[in-house]
């Protein structure tokens, strides 16, 4: 099952790359309903949860449930409105927001794919400015050619090992990317219809990227 999950921080209008299905789930995680209001889909919202320090909201969707947790908790409202997604039965995240703001919600946000994809979760969040996937082990990961101008490779471990990129600018083959020294892998473009990107040990952000003003 698809679910769709909106949370804080700035989107822009082609966050969503197509509608959101019938069918799919639809959550919000405080703030993020402001971004499902603004988006058109305040209405589908299947699940509204969080502490509500944020939103600028006061009436939410009729037919949504609503969660109200403690502001002092363990997890974030994106890791709640995750657990609320997978309790549901959901085998595909699309985060909507959630890339803006403060550093330290971005990175955990980031990090999170990395989580669901040990979970066998397919997961992707994105603000229509940047694209974030999480590429694991011994498998690959497909970049169409796109709005999304650039690519970029952000290790997640502290060494990756057996990098290969086809179809794109700047081609790797069995290459090694470390933590502390990503930057050869930034700013690649797709030149082809599209890129394929593998890795054989250790895991990968996949980030694609582009500039709004252009």
């Amino acid at each position: 099952m698809k679910s769709y999950i909106f949370i804080g921080g700035e989107v822009h209008g082609n966050a969503l790359e197509s509608p959101i299905p019938e069918g799919a789930l639809v959550i919000a995680a405080d703030s993020g309903y402001d971004n499902a209001k603004a988006l058109g889909y305040a209405e589908r919202c299947d699940f509204i949860v969080g502490d509500f320090d944020s939103t600028k909201e006061k009436a939410f969707c009729s037919r949504a449930k609503i969660v109200r947790v403690p502001a002092e908790k363990d997890e974030t409202d994106t890791q709640l409105a995750i657990n609320t997604a997978l309790e549901q039965g959901a085998d595909e995240i699309y985060i909507i927001g959630g890339l803006s703001g403060r550093l330290d919600h971005t990175l955990s946000n980031i990090y999170l794919l990395e989580f669901l994809t040990s979970l066998g979760v397919y997961a992707t969040i994105c603000d229509g400015k940047n694209r974030v996937r999480y590429l694991k082990e011994r498998s690959s990961l497909l970049i169409p050619k796109s709005e999304y101008k650039y690519f970029g490779l952000i290790p997640a471990d502290k060494e990756v090992k057996g990098v290969t990129i086809d179809g794109a600018k700047y081609t790797l083959k069995n290459a090694t990317l470390t933590r502390n020294n990503p930057s050869f892998a930034i700013s690649n473009e797709v030149v082809e219809n599209l890129a394929m990107v593998s890795c054989k040990k250790g895991g990968l952000f996949v980030i694609e990227s582009k500039d709004l003003s252009k």
